[in-house]
C-alpha cells in the first residue's frame, strides 16, 4: 500500500488522492498501485518534493526547448501555445495493449472495407446492414470518387481510433478518425521528454518503445507507390504555417526524411504525373501524404476556390499515377453516425465479433432512439455527425436548461446529423496540480493504426487528459493536455510461471503417449 504518512520530504500527498469516485487506471480505490503501475508509483513516491518539481520544471521547459507547440484559433487570431505535459504517464499493462491492438486492427480492417464497398458495389446496403441514406445524406461522401481501385483496397492508410475507459476499467471505442488524424508527433514527443527527464525509469522497468512509428509510416506510404521502384518520392503535403496541426507536418517530414511542400510546389502535367518543383527541375512524386481536407484538395474536382491543394491531383490519382494517403471520400466512414454500425461491418465483412466494443449509442434518426434522446437529454453526451475536436456537441448534465432545449430544437430540424450517448464515468488519472500534489482527472488514448501492404498499431498512443477538475474535454485546444502512455511488460509471477510450465510439461506427456500408441 502507498505510504500515506506525510512530510517535508514527501513526494506525493496521496493522503488527499481520491481513486474511488471513478476508476483509477493507476491507483485503487484502496489505495494500492495497480499491477502494472507498482514499480512506477513506489518509484514517484521516491523522489522528495523538490525533486519531482524540479522534474515537472524540466519536462516544461524541454517542451519549450524542443519548440513543441499547437495553434489555437481564437478571436481571427492564431495563438501559438507550448505543448501541455504532465510529467506522471499513463500506464497500461502489455498483455492488455495485445489484445487491443488486436481489436484497433479487426476495427481498421472492416472501416476500409465498408469505404470500398461504398465506392464500388454497395453490397452491405443492399443487404441491409447499413441503411442506404447514411451515404446519400453523407458530407464526406464524395461521388467523384466512385470506381476507384487503390492500392490494396485501403483507403483509410492512418487512422486514430479513440479510446475510452468506462468505470468497468474496459477499453471501449468512442469514436473513428479516417480523414487527417493528428496527434501523433505529440505521441513521439511525449516520449523524448519522458527519456530527458525520468531516465532511471527506462533503465528499470520494460516500458514498450514508440519511437519506430516514422520507419512503420515511411514503410507504409512507400507499399502504396504507384511505381515499382526502390526509393519512391513521398511528399508531406500541408496547407502551410497557419493550419493549427503545422508543428506537426513539420516535425513529421522531418523524421521520415521526406519533403513538406505546399500545393504551389506541386504541379500535375499532360501526362497526368504529379511534379514536384526543385531548384533541379520537376521531380516526379508517387505518394502524397495529405494533411489538407478534402474540398481543399484539388480546385478542378472540389472547391474551385482553394489555394491550398493543386489543380489535377484527382485526374492523378484516378489515373493511378500517384497515391493519396488518405485517399479522398475515406472520411464517409469518419462519421459518428456510421460508427453505430462499426460492429455489424465487422461481423458482415470478416465474420467476426467485434473485439473492442462501442459506447452504447442512440441514432437520432431512428424514431424510438430519437424520442429517447429529447426525454433525456439532460443526462446524455450529444455528439453532431461530422465535427471534430469536441466542438458543436453538448454534455448534457454540465450543460444549461437553455443548451438542453437549443440541442432538443436542432435534434428535431436534423436528426441525421445527431447521435447522442451516456455521460460516460471516464477513467482517470494522477496528474501534478502543486509541488507535491496529485489529483486525479479524465482521459482518453488516441492510437495510430497504419494499414498499407500490411497493418501496425502504434505502441499504445497520444493520451490526452483534461487538466480541469471535473471535465471531461480533453482536447488541448479547449484546456487539455497530454501525458506520455507507457505500455510495461509486467513479468509473470513465480505461481503463473510453475502453472504455465506444469500445462506444457501435461501436453508433451499426453503427445508423448499419442507416438508411444
Amino acid at each position: 500500500m502507498i505510504d500515506k504518512k506525510t512530510n517535508e520530504q514527501d513526494s506525493i500527498d496521496w493522503s488527499r488522492y481520491q481513486a474511488d469516485q471513478f476508476y483509477d487506471e493507476m491507483i485503487t480505490p484502496k489505495g494500492h498501485g495497480r499491477r502494472g503501475s507498482r514499480e512506477i508509483v513506489k518509484h514517484f513516491s521516491s523522489l522528495s518534493r523538490d525533486e519531482l518539481e524540479s522534474r515537472r520544471v524540466g519536462a516544461e521547459q524541454t517542451v519549450r526547448d524542443m519548440g513543441v507547440s499547437f495553434t489555437v484559433y481564437s478571436d481571427g487570431e492564431n495563438i501559438d501555445r507550448v505543448w501541455p505535459f504532465d510529467l506522471i504517464p499513463r500506464v497500461i499493462e502489455a498483455r492488455e495493449w495485445e489484445r487491443t491492438a488486436k481489436g484497433l486492427k479487426q476495427r481498421v480492417r472492416a472501416l476500409n472495407c465498408f469505404i470500398n464497398d461504398v465506392y464500388h458495389q454497395q453490397k452491405i446496403f443492399a443487404d441491409g446492414v447499413v441503411p442506404a441514406y447514411l451515404i446519400a445524406d453523407s458530407k464526406n461522401f464524395r461521388p467523384e470518387c466512385v470506381g476507384v481501385k487503390p492500392p490494396h483496397g485501403v483507403w483509410a492508410h492512418i487512422c486514430g481510433c479513440d479510446l475510452v475507459r468506462d468505470s468497468d476499467g474496459k477499453f471501449y471505442v468512442l469514436e473513428d478518425n479516417l480523414r487527417v488524424p493528428s496527434g501523433v508527433a505529440y505521441m513521439l514527443e511525449n516520449r523524448e521528454v519522458s527519456k530527458r527527464v525520468l531516465p532511471e525509469f527506462f533503465e528499470n522497468n520494460n516500458i514498450l518503445p514508440v519511437d519506430n512509428y516514422p520507419g512503420k509510416l515511411l514503410e507504409t506510404l512507400s507499399s502504396v507507390s504507384p511505381r515499382r521502384v526502390r526509393q519512391p518520392v513521398i511528399v508531406l503535403l500541408t496547407p502551410g504555417i497557419y493550419n493549427s496541426a503545422y508543428f506537426e507536418h513539420a516535425f513529421l517530414a522531418q523524421q521520415l526524411g521526406i519533403e513538406l511542400v505546399e500545393g504551389s510546389d506541386l504541379f500535375v502535367d499532360s501526362d497526368d504525373c504529379v511534379y514536384m518543383k526543385t531548384i533541379a527541375g520537376l521531380e516526379r512524386v508517387d505518394v502524397i501524404y495529405r494533411r489538407i481536407d478534402d474540398l481543399f484538395l484539388d480546385p478542378e474536382a472540389f472547391n474551385p476556390d482553394s489555394v491550398l491543394g493543386c489543380p489535377g491531383l484527382m485526374r492523378a490519382w484516378k489515373k493511378g499515377n500517384v497515391a493519396l494517403v488518405n485517399a479522398p471520400g475515406a472520411g464517409v466512414a469518419d462519421d459518428k453516425v456510421v460508427y453505430a454500425y462499426v460492429p455489424k461491418m465487422i461481423e458482415y465483412y470478416l465474420g467476426e465479433k467485434a473485439i473492442l466494443p462501442n459506447v452504447k449509442t442512440y441514432v437520432c434518426d431512428r424514431e424510438e432512439d430519437r424520442q429517447y434522446v429529447l426525454d433525456n437529454i439532460e443526462q446524455l453526451v450529444v455528439k453532431p455527425a461530422n465535427e471534430s475536436g469536441g466542438y458543436g456537441m453538448m454534455v448534457g448534465p454540465h450543460a444549461s436548461k437553455k443548451d438542453h432545449e437549443t440541442f432538443r430544437k436542432l435534434v428535431r430540424e436534423n436528426p441525421r446529423n445527431y447521435i447522442a450517448q451516456p455521460t460516460l464515468n471516464l477513467s482517470t488519472t494522477p496528474v501534478i496540480t502543486g509541488p507535491g500534489e496529485v489529483e486525479p482527472r479524465h482521459l482518453d488514448l488516441r492510437p495510430f493504426v497504419l494499414q498499407g501492404q500490411k497493418i501496425d498499431v502504434t505502441t499504445g498512443g497520444l493520451t490526452r487528459v483534461a487538466l480541469r477538475k471535473g471535465s471531461l474535454v480533453v482536447n488541448s485546444s479547449q484546456g487539455g493536455g497530454s501525458k506520455d502512455t507507457w505500455i510495461v511488460a509486467v513479468p509473470e509471477t513465480k505461481k503463473k510461471a510453475a502453472k504455465k510450465k506444469a500445462a506444457k510439461k501435461k501436453v508433451a506427456k499426453q503427445a508423448d503417449k499419442g507416438e508411444s500408441k
